[in-house]
């Protein structure tokens, strides 16, 4: 600390010395350019009048003696601008001067000066133009030039000695600085290890400092503080530990915001909702951090209405939450510091389940009402006379029986789909021979697609391993695949099972390739989910339940495998499942 603040004093004394010097050295700078300037400008004015009252083409002629007598640069113009004559330049290789300041200026005001950078010359110089008039106007112009260096030297030189100057004052500034700091250091540093012992959290003993000066009176006024807030400080520590245990502890998302709107302060839950974390988002307003319009609206309907604001927002981001936010002031802080608390609490899971049951209520009902109108409309018809034609009666009765069947399987699927989902289904994982799985499904197959004369082919890559999956289990999964496959196929069409082994990921891959009608892009990622349908009217009509992907999805997740559809519309799908190998 001591060096630190001898630094300071130090840069202090010689900043002051250079400022000093500094604002000397612009003011003399500047005099000492405007005298120098204007006495070249007055000599050379005055040259310029003694020369202009000889002829032209005698200053011509004796033009290098007079700019040797004059001390500086003679240059003859014609009244068109063309240069007839000039003591250090080449005239066949000087433009038109006309447009030069100086000139124009003595074309309009009998005698022109200006300061530029010569093009000839390539330096600063101080130009002064004369016009030469007869009877007719004006016969020409006489200028004179001469370089601006010397003011440049007498400004260094003046520099020079400024210089030397702030040298002799520093050694007598830093003397001064090492008794100043000698003096004031003791106390302050007495001040230092008190105030850190009070920062650690040591809030005995009292601050001893031998001084009557400020300092001294500063030492007494700290005492006063320490005596006057330990009790403040130790309880404030204790509310503050317990308040950031309780935060740390909370499930929803908490978010303090101070008098500016900025976020100050958050809990961990904010971070699972936004997927990010605090120190991202602590300085920024609400609108920056949660990217909410809904947010941001609810927050300055609170901040006009002063009343505690609870609605529903969503966020978007990599997972779009749905929250309910509680928007209230927080109590009990002095005036001007009113900071505002945001709770949130994520109910996505909520939202999401309550969807998913309006969805399979609707579907169930739906899936339901279709056979059971069907079955009641035809008993209908029976009771009413169509009993006692049998033919009738019993077309009526086959199409009662299909439907009830189809409820039946609806109701099996559902029941299957149910204890997939609870986890009530008890999987016994055993090695499973690939051959003999296609030959205990593709049997139960066999009769529909000879139906349709639709061709089962299997071609399996080299020998296949086994797989480990459940065997009533691998069978329903297998089935349902190709159960689909020769329902959505056209007649004469062509549905071939692959097997083969993906060695890279420890996977045996059955595929289900059809010629069938194909899925649209668009469709594929919904495929599984429950009651999907990409045509429901065909669909209803070969007796779909919605369901048989759905099962297959589920049923090939509790193996640890997956199910995977690529399809091209019009031109057939083909259905990929994924078994661990044995």
């Amino acid at each position: 600390m001591k060096k630190r603040l001898f630094i300071r004093i130090l840069i202090s004394y010689c900043a002051v010395i250079l400022l000093v010097a500094a604002i000397v050295a612009v003011l003399f700078s500047r005099q000492i350019r405007l005298i120098e300037t204007k006495q070249i400008e007055e000599g050379l004015l005055h040259t310029a009048r003694l020369v202009s009252l000889h002829p032209f083409d005698e200053i011509r002629s004796n033009i290098r003696l007079l700019a040797q007598e004059a001390g500086a640069r003679v240059t003859i113009i014609d009244a068109g601008g063309g240069v007839l004559a000039d003591s250090r330049g080449d005239v066949s290789q000087m433009e038109i001067h006309l447009n030069r300041p100086e000139v124009e200026e003595a074309r309009l005001r009998g005698s022109g000066k200006s300061v530029r950078r010569s093009s000839t010359l390539r330096d600063d110089e101080m130009y002064v133009a004369l016009a030469v008039r007869n009877d007719k106007g004006i016969k020409g112009y006489v200028r004179m030039s001469r370089s601006l260096r010397e003011v440049e030297d007498s400004v260094q030189r003046m520099y020079g000695f400024l210089y030397r100057t702030i040298g002799f004052a520093l050694l007598p500034t830093l003397l001064l600085a090492l008794v100043f700091t000698r003096k004031i250091f003791q106390p302050i540093r007495e001040i230092r290890d008190y105030t850190q012992a009070i920062r650690r959290g040591d809030l005995s003993g009292t601050l001893l400092v031998k001084a009557s000066d400020e300092l001294g009176q500063l030492a007494e006024a700290i005492n006063y503080l320490v005596e006057e807030y330990r009790e403040k400080i130790l309880l404030a520590h204790q509310e503050k530990g317990k308040l950031e245990a309780a935060l740390a502890s909370m499930v929803e998302g908490v978010v303090v915001l101070d008098s500016q709107g900025r976020i100050e302060s958050s809990n961990r839950g904010i971070e699972s909702i936004l997927d990010r974390r605090s120190s991202e988002i602590h300085g920024r307003s609400i609108l920056e951090a949660f990217m909410s319009a809904d947010l941001q609206r609810a927050l300055e309907r609170f901040r006009r209405e002063r009343k505690p604001v609870l609605e529903e927002i969503r966020l978007s981001g990599k997972q779009p939450n749905i929250v309910d936010v509680n928007i209230s002031d927080i109590q009990g802080l002095p005036a001007g510091e009113e900071k505002t608390l945001l709770v949130f609490h994520d109910v996505t899971r909520l939202k999401k389940l309550e969807q998913m049951r309006t969805d399979f209520v609707a579907n169930v009902t739906h899936e339901i009402r279709t056979p059971l109108t069907a079955i009641i409309g035809f008993l209908q018809t029976l009771l009413a006379g169509a009993l006692d034609d049998r033919e009738t009666a019993r077309k009526f009765l086959r199409t009662i029986a299909g439907n009830a069947e189809r409820l039946s399987r609806l109701v099996d699927d559902l029941l299957t789909l149910s204890s997939i989902e609870l986890n009530e289904t008890n999987l016994k994982l055993e090695p499973l021979s690939v051959d003999a799985l296609i030959r205990t499904v593709l049997p139960m197959v066999e009769s529909s697609a000879a139906e349709k004369k639709i061709a089962l082919d299997t071609i399996i890559s080299g020998a296949v391993p086994g797989i480990l999956a459940d065997r009533d289990r691998a069978v329903q999964v297998l089935m349902n695949v190709l159960h689909n496959a020769v329902k959505f196929t056209p007649e004469e069409g062509r549905v071939t099972l692959f097997c083969r082994e993906d060695g890279a990921k420890d996977w045996v891959v059955l595929e289900v390739e059809d010629t069938g009608i194909g899925i649209p892009s668009q469709d594929i990622p919904r495929l599984g989910e429950r009651f999907y349908r990409v045509d429901k009217a065909r669909s209803r009509e070969l007796g779909g339940t919605g369901l048989g992907l759905s099962i297959v999805k589920h049923l090939m997740a509790s193996h640890g495998g997956k199910m995977e559809i690529a399809s091209i519309l019009g031109k057939g799908t083909t259905v990929s499942l994924f078994f661990k190998r044995a």
